[in-house]
């Protein structure tokens, strides 16, 4: 069941999602309104809203919270206001007094537009420019505190209005008879909940959450001291967490609707028990500290926020697609390297084991958070992830094998070396005829062809972002010469003998040979593609687990390789036994499974 949140009293912290200047709000304007700024309109009354206010006996508690508050200077100036002012019927001394005790617990330890009192009571019954009502008025309106409320002939959200319409020099008072509900979007609703602190934690985390000031929004008062000074100053408030490289979701975005699965304290701090052992970073990363906080959590929150837009009623009963999920299964092969491949999509998400199995739904202004106790999303969904490195594609080879062309001396003595490949990487791609069509990984491989005949050859392949102490079970795919030409001849078909070395970071930074310092050989040092008519997945190391993690980082030289290198004889070569060519698919590293 979702429930709506109703609170009477606002005690703790809440944060703005967007702070609005008074030149962004929502203005339904008319020609008597126009002629009421001119002071031509007819029933103007005197004074302004401030003055109006404080005069109204049945004001008086509303009156005591907007002065405490310092609002009264903003009521009493001539920027232009709408307020909903509820009477002292239904807002007692004794609901003044709570608030007021809140803005003083905050004030000096938070902004003022970020305290619990003014964002979700004063600026959420006061909107900006002028607003009335007739007998057909249905207008949404924009509050201060940036909430969406429906004004009609008789209500302002679900408040009942008492008194309309009522003109003064800075705009227009109207009472209510209930407080107006404070509704938080699903940001919002995070720093609410005592037992989501510690996701709240993180998402109000000021390496990600900071406000950005906007000078072509603000009111400039004047030039100080060669600077310009500001009357209004607008800041934009924002989330780095929001963003396309984390969660691609604005959960504070009131016009947008999600549904967000939230892990309670509890499961929060049992998954970063677990996961932190997953992105243990060398000790020469930039930031390491802060990669290491970031990327654990992350591994958590990714893939949690779902937008109602892409997932229709319909659609989600057999899948929901969260927003890390691709859409398009062209794209999943270029993303994920297969089209089958299906990260940040749970199935069946309302069964006995999907994600949203007993969670607690919350309605919030802009979709719904679901709390959740009981952790339903496997790792092995989301970021624990089977990993395809195509060898065809840019920045995969790193190098391949040299040997020296020349030496040249120099006058003073000294030599300079030019080097030439041993090898020539040429891109092949299986055409819709051939019978390898769709075997081989997107279709595509490379022939490594020899320069030199006399020696063997090797090519050295980046692997980046893996994780630290996490299975995978690794794989060097070769293609048969046959996936390229059909009329392959039978000394083309030959197959090779190959040999492998995993290069890899350990704590210190320093570069490792897998088999020798770590202690953990290889599967196969050494293997025959015993299959030269067909793909081959050769394995060359099971459940292998990496002691640093390159996982998120950005890598001008991957801290992981693996070298394949031809190690066929001269006689094996004249004697047509196998042949130095190699043709590579793919590197594969495949979470591991018992």
């Amino acid at each position: 069941m979702i429930t709506k949140i109703k609170r009477r009293h606002l005690i703790g912290l809440s944060v703005i999602i967007c702070h609005l200047s008074f030149s962004l709000a929502f203005v339904a304007c008319t020609d008597t309104w126009d002629e009421h700024y001119d002071g031509a309109a007819q029933g103007v009354k005197e004074g302004s809203l401030w003055q109006a206010i404080q005069q109204d006996s049945q004001l008086s508690n509303f009156r005591s919270v907007v002065e405490a508050c310092g609002y009264d200077k903003a009521l009493a100036s001539s920027q232009v206001f709408t307020v909903f002012a509820p009477t002292n019927d239904c807002f007692s001394k004794e609901d003044a007094d709570l608030l007021i005790a809140a803005y003083n617990a905050e004030k000096g330890k938070v902004d003022d537009n970020d305290n619990t009192t003014i964002k979700e009571f004063l600026q959420n019954h006061i909107a900006l420019y002028n607003h009335s009502v007739s007998s057909a008025s249905s207008d949404s309106i924009v509050m201060m505190n940036g909430k969406n409320l429906l004004l009609t002939s008789n209500k302002i959200g679900d408040s009942e209005l008492t008194s309309k319409n009522q003109l003064y020099g800075n705009g227009v008072l109207f009472t209510v008879g209930s407080q107006v509900d404070f509704f938080p979007n699903i940001f919002e609703f995070i720093r609410r909940e005592a037992d989501l602190d510690s996701l709240y934690q993180f998402f109000y985390n000021e390496r990600f959450y900071r406000k950005e000031f906007q000078a072509d929004k603000s009111v400039e008062g004047g030039i100080v001291d060669g600077r310009t000074v500001y009357l209004d100053s607008v800041f934009r408030q924002q989330n780095d967490l929001f963003g396309s490289k984390f969660l691609n979701a604005r959960l504070n975005n009131e016009d947008s609707t999600y549904w967000m699965l939230m892990p309670t304290n509890q499961v929060w701090n049992k998954l970063v028990d677990e996961y932190q052992n997953y992105f243990n970073y060398d000790n020469t990363v930039d930031k390491r500290d802060s990669v290491f906080y970031t990327n654990t959590r992350m591994a958590i929150v990714k893939g949690t926020a779902f937008s109602r837009t892409i997932n229709t009623d319909a659609m989600i009963q057999d899948s929901i697609l969260s927003t890390n999920a691709v859409l398009y299964y062209i794209a999943r092969k270029s993303t994920w390297g297969a089209d089958s491949l299906h990260y940040y999509q749970y199935f069946s998400p309302f069964s006995s084991n999907g994600v949203f199995n007993g969670s607690t739904n919350v309605a919030c202004s802009n979709g719904t958070a679901m709390k959740v106790s009981d952790w339903k999303i496997d790792k092995r969904e989301t970021f624990f992830q089977t990993k395809i490195i195509e060898a065809e594609s840019q920045g995969s080879i790193r190098e391949v094998s040299k040997v020296v062309n020349k030496i040249n001396t120099n006058v003073d003595g000294t030599k300079d070396t030019t080097w030439i490949e041993t090898i020539v990487p040429r891109n092949r791609y299986v055409q819709s005829g051939n019978d390898f069509y769709n075997k081989v990984s997107n279709n595509g491989f490379v022939e490594f062809e020899p320069t030199r005949t006399t020696v063997n050859h090797s090519v050295t392949f980046n692997i980046t972002d893996v994780l630290s102490n996490i299975g995978y079970d690794i794989y060097v795919v070769t293609a048969p010469a046959l996936a390229n030409d059909s009329n392959a001849t039978d000394i083309q078909r030959l197959p090779t003998n190959l040999k492998f070395t995993l290069y890899h970071h350990v704590q210190d930074g320093s570069v490792v040979k897998t088999g020798k310092t770590e202690g953990v050989p290889l599967l196969n040092n050494t293997a025959t593609s015993n299959h030269p008519d067909d793909v081959d997945y050769i394995k060359v190391a099971e459940n292998f687990k990496f002691p640093v993690a390159s996982y998120g980082l950005d890598e001008e030289e991957p801290q992981v390789s693996l070298k394949v290198e031809t190690y066929v004889t001269s006689k094996q070569q004249r004697d047509n036994v196998y042949t130095r060519t190699m043709r590579i698919d793919c590197i594969i590293l495949k979470p591991h499974e018992e």
